[in-house]
């Protein structure tokens, strides 16, 4: 995985005591400066591909039984446990959380509740973007897992942070050293520095579908008792194309007060 540097760079001069104790005023109200200080401000960014997907399910299960509606909640997590490993990932890499059992009563609370319903979460971690397909393919074939979100993230953001920062304060003191150069001067120690890193640029691609993978329809049906309706579940909806990942950009920015020699 390769990534490249974007800076972009303004640079600001200050040689005035007065000058100087200013800038220390309006940034740190405790920092002083002396004369002689070179004020600089600098932005650096650091682009990346994305290594790690998150993918995130819905598991719901609806029943009159308490014990038949958590048992095919269970089982369906399971499901998606077993799938994930099957396709090389270990058990750091997923987290289910637990299974919540909410009631649904009609009327009076102290009798039998009319129905059940389980829910929970799981998350993958996939570092191999390959197993994707055949890991949301897989998620589709009963009508309990839903497939919620898929995010792209970096495994280390740290990492890319620092390199942001580094490329800013390498900048900085380029551009410090090319102002004072023509004047036979030098770049002194470091008297005060002010950083700021933003947010991850294209940090993730969510796409949230329905709630059930399966359709319902509806038809009309003949007995020797008339006409009535009932509902079928129809075959499991596939989940559209998975969005590419895009590149993930960190970018920092520094104000530095450098002594002038």
């Amino acid at each position: 995985m390769k990534g490249r540097m974007l800076t972009f760079v303004t640079l600001a001069i200050c040689v005035s005591a007065g000058c100087a104790s200013a800038f220390a005023q309006g940034q740190n109200p405790e920092v002083k400066f002396i004369a002689d200080t070179l004020v600089v401000q600098a932005e650096g960014s650091y682009e990346t591909d994305p290594d790690v997907a998150t993918l995130t399910f819905a598991i719901s299960a609806q029943d009159k039984e308490l014990k038949q509606t958590y048992g095919r909640a269970s089982e369906s997590m399971q499901r998606i446990i077993s799938l994930a490993e099957k396709n090389g990932l270990q058990k750091a890499d997923m987290s289910s959380g637990v299974l919540t059992v909410r009631p649904y009563y009609e009327g009076d609370k102290r009798k039998k509740a009319k129905y059940y319903t389980v829910q929970g979460q799981i998350t993958l971690r996939v570092k191999d973007f390959s197993k994707l397909g055949p890991i949301m393919e897989g998620s589709v074939d009963d009508g309990i897992t839903d497939f919620r979100s898929l995010n792209y993230t970096l495994a280390d953001e740290e990492a890319a942070k620092e390199r942001a920062v580094s490329e800013a304060m390498r900048r900085a003191v380029g551009r410090a050293s090319a102002a004072l150069q023509p004047k036979g001067q030098k770049v002194g120690v470091l008297r005060f520095a002010n950083l700021d890193v933003k947010q991850l640029v294209n940090l993730s691609r969510m796409n949230v579908y329905p709630v059930s993978n399966y359709a319902a329809e509806t038809i009309e049906v003949s007995s020797e008792s008339g006409w009535g309706r009932k509902t079928k579940k129809t075959a499991p909806v596939a989940p559209p194309p998975l969005p590419q990942p895009e590149k993930i950009t960190v970018s920092a920015s520094v104000q530095c007060a450098f002594q002038i020699l």
